[in-house]
């Protein structure tokens, strides 16, 4: 778990991040409250929060119980998304992410194709595995169930596992159960999408605090405040993380998108220009691969929108 070293500093994992106070898990599985020096907060304007969930950190302690983080130790990857649509700041979800799960939900609320794939293109560019949670099965009608066979049809090829799930069943449960290995794993997705409530059922002695979706707007209501790693057992953590109601993609150029997609990463090779952007070009093999069906209309429209979308972009 903490692949680093420093002379005479201790080593810790960041459990929770409250944006001035840190909690801490030392190697002995106890946890303390820390400050980050502020260094940490001036190296990059550019995050919100420099020290995140995940972070392996060197500390030394400045009583009996509180202590002063004064490094982190080099990332294996992290998730991050622009902060608002309005900011040019980003905001890192966790990091050193074994794998990450995105929790969608097809009714209450319903989560688009847009957002799954601006979240799925963002772990592939920073090489996490993920796979798509449906949650909420237990309330969708006939229509739900049809929307997703045809979702799964478009994500699963593509190394994306999807789940039909109910928090409240508890064959679901102990299914997915089995997916969860020594390791971080990542929960992220709207708010009122039961990220917390996955989490309660996969360990009832949590007893997390969640709250159900607002009926006038059919959009969740924050419960999750702060991302938090949640233990399952030696070695074994899910971050719950809040809500997001957009994900704004940081730090790509319109250029390097299409490799993150992995339908279109095989054909980039063959269009007739090297700076194919696949839009109007001639001998385009990924237009060519979408005319022929084995690109879906609706994987393409969200390339699109994503290299379309200004805010996107640095």
């Amino acid at each position: 778990m903490f692949p680093f070293t420093m002379n005479n500093m201790l080593r810790g994992l960041v459990i929770r991040s409250t944006g001035s106070w840190y909690t801490i898990e030392q190697e002995d599985g106890s946890r303390i409250q820390c400050k980050a020096r502020g260094i940490f907060r001036l190296s990059d304007k550019g995050i919100t929060n420099p020290v995140v969930a995940g972070d392996r950190v060197f500390y030394e302690m400045t009583d009996k119980e509180t202590g002063l983080i004064t490094g982190i130790g080099k990332r294996d990857n992290y998730i991050i998304r622009k902060a608002s649509n309005l900011s040019r700041q980003s905001h890192i979800l966790a990091a050193n992410i074994d794998h990450a799960f995105l929790v969608v939900t097809l009714q209450l609320p319903r989560t688009s194709t847009g957002f799954i794939d601006r979240f799925l293109v963002t772990a592939e560019a920073y090489g996490i595995p993920a796979s798509i949670l449906f949650n909420k099965s237990d309330i969708y009608d006939k229509a739900s169930l049809v929307i997703f066979e045809e979702w799964k049809r478009i994500y699963a090829p593509l190394g994306y596992s999807c789940y039909l799930v109910s928090a409240f069943n508890t064959t679901d449960i102990k299914e997915i159960s089995g997916l969860f290995k020594k390791g971080v794993y990542l929960f992220a997705g709207h708010s009122g999408v039961g990220k917390t409530s996955l989490v309660n059922a996969l360990d009832p002695s949590l007893n997390l605090k969640t709250s159900g979706v607002s009926e006038a707007h059919g959009k969740g209501r924050h419960t999750t405040t702060f991302a938090e790693m949640i233990k399952l057992g030696p070695g074994k953590y899910i971050v719950d993380t809040p809500g997001i109601r957009e994900f704004g993609m940081y730090d790509f150029s319109p250029a390097e998108v299409s490799h993150y997609f992995p339908e279109m990463r095989e054909l980039l090779n063959k269009c007739r220009f090297d700076n194919c952007m696949h839009i109007e070009e001639p001998g385009c093999s990924v237009k060519n691969a979408l005319e022929k069906g084995k690109i879906s209309l609706s994987r393409y429209g969200g390339y699109i929108s994503i290299i379309e979308d200004k805010d996107s972009f640095r």
